[in-house]
């Protein structure tokens, strides 16, 4: 590009000193400045969305071969799907369904319910320990509970 050094940034200073005039160099440096300025942004902002496109491809790029290691990982677990249900059926064909126990497939026993007694379980819990732990052995009415738990009023025993 453009080799500017300081002497010769100072030769076109002094020469436009001297063309324009010490009145208008102020304003037109200024105007100068801005336009530098301005078009400083502008190729800021190029280069920014000229980025931004170059990153949006690279993000398309990614986002095709992601599809297609998907593609691919679907297609395997089909295939292998259908390997295992044919080789599954293939195995299974041979077996007789009975309701004897067969060696390929023993029963499991039927479930049986332990029929326990939580009331008697409850019951045999000694009522000194009840009365020790604080666990009630009767059950109260809501009236009952409310008579039981008003507070007292003062002058009243």
């Amino acid at each position: 590009m453009l080799d500017i050094g300081v002497t010769k940034l100072a030769i076109i200073g002094g020469i436009a000193l001297v063309v324009i005039g010490p009145e208008r160099l102020p304003g037109l440096a200024r105007t100068i400045g801005t336009l530098l300025g301005r078009a400083q942004r502008y190729v800021a902002d190029v280069k920014a969305e000229v980025g931004r496109s170059m990153e949006l491809e690279e993000l398309k790029k990614m986002k095709d071969t992601v599809e297609a290691a998907a593609r691919d990982v679907e297609q395997t677990v089909q295939t292998s799907a259908a390997d295992f249900e044919n080789s599954w059926s293939q195995t299974t064909d041979g077996l007789e369904h009975s309701d004897s126990h067969s060696i390929y497939a023993p029963a499991a026993p039927e479930y049986k319910h332990p029929r326990k007694n939580w009331r008697l379980k409850a019951g045999a819990t000694p009522q000194w320990y009840k009365a020790r732990s604080g666990t009630r052995t009767k059950a109260l009415s809501g009236a009952a509970r409310v008579a039981r738990f008003r507070p007292q009023k003062i002058g009243q025993s």
